[in-house]
């Protein structure tokens, strides 16, 4: 697979371009844990010009393409009575196709889980995690949903290291006066109490546990989380879903930063739609992806509406990026309140209509 120089550029606000390129190197293969048995990570960076590069690296194993790609699996009675298909409608199907992106709940929980694991194997984290002691280590999880990555326990299990565990609550709020994204950050909770001075100073690497849309969250609690562990020096970021977008605005805000920032995603990098660009589907170009050849099963199994349009170009990898560990209900309703919307479809109908094509 070729090295990928993907051009960026677009409007911060209406006084600020920000350009660049996303550079993607060739696949790496590594060893992951048992039974799954190999993967690929795939080192690359963020980079904008005099800037300083924000260093990438994605992850291609059997749970990660679970979760973004397509899989077969056996008709689940609950999972189905969510979507809206009858078991009397499923009485011959062995076994489905369906998206990650309905992969909910504790489920999605547990193959999260499995992917932080094998991510743990391979070579960047493990090089991180076994030239610090574990006094050096502490994790950021950011609620909602970077609870539910598991990180501290897939270190433990991977490394046997027992890390600090700092609960951070940040969430976007309405504020009509910031440009484009009309929203601002609000951090309601940082639990480093537990921790006593001489504990802050020990820690030099920051894991941080969430995914990427705008950027405006991740940003801000870099800054903070740097602001009150002085001896910080580097900064690892478990992000399943990144846009691009989200990415660059990191970069650009880190540029000038001391401290190593780098971003850890499943599989590839995704698009940001407007109005808002917190909407993020794939980008239907093979040398985004580590397995192109699972790329086009995706977009094949989304297909197209009665107007032509390719589903998979819309559809989000995240829809309701929280809610969908949390509230199973939500997320199908978001996918087809989207669907609906911009392709007059839902999820049952394009699952049936793959059912038929089989």
């Amino acid at each position: 697979m070729p090295i990928l120089n993907h051009p960026i550029e677009f409007a911060e606000d209406s006084n600020t371009i920000i350009r660049g390129s996303l550079i993607l190197e060739e696949p790496l293969p590594y060893q992951t844990i048992k039974p799954e048995g190999s993967g690929f990570y795939r080192p690359g960076k963020i980079s904008l010009g005099d800037c300083a590069n924000l260093d990438l690296v994605l992850y291609h194993n059997a749970s990660t393409a679970r979760f973004i790609y397509i899989e077969e699996r056996k008709p689940d009675p609950r999972l189905m009575e969510f979507i809206g298909i009858s078991m009397d409608e499923l009485k011959d199907v062995d076994h489905l196709q369906l998206p990650g992106q309905v992969w909910m709940g504790a489920g999605r929980a547990n193959l999260m889980w499995k992917a932080m694991q094998d991510i743990f194997a391979a070579p960047p984290l493990r090089e991180t995690i076994t030239s610090h002691l574990q006094e050096n280590l502490a994790v950021f999880p950011i609620a909602r949903e970077g609870l539910k990555y598991q990180v501290p326990e897939a270190i433990w299990e991977m490394y046997g290291y027992y890390t600090d565990e700092v609960i951070l609550d940040a969430h976007h709020v309405f504020d009509s006066s910031v440009p484009v994204y009309n929203r601002k950050v609000e951090m309601t909770l940082f639990k480093d109490k537990d921790l006593n001075q001489p504990q802050h100073d020990k820690i030099k690497v920051a894991f941080i546990a969430d995914s990427i849309a705008s950027g405006l969250v991740m940003k801000e609690v870099i800054v903070r989380i740097k602001e009150r562990f002085r001896n910080l020096e580097r900064v690892e970021v478990l992000a399943p879903l990144a846009t691009i977008r989200g990415l660059s605005r990191i970069a650009e805000s880190e540029c000038k930063n001391g401290v190593k920032v780098r971003v850890h995603c499943f599989e590839t990098l995704l698009n940001a739609l407007p109005p808002d660009y917190y909407y993020s589907a794939h980008f239907n170009i093979p040398e985004f992806h580590i397995r192109p050849d699972l790329e086009e099963q995706y977009c094949g199994w989304w297909g197209s509406d009665a107007n032509g349009n390719q589903i998979a170009n819309t559809a989000c990898a995240g829809y309701g990026w929280s809610e969908v560990f949390y509230s199973p209900r939500k997320q199908i309703e978001m996918i087809n309140g989207q669907l609906g919307e911009r392709h007059n479809l839902t999820i049952a109908e394009i699952i049936k209509r793959n059912i038929r094509i089989s």
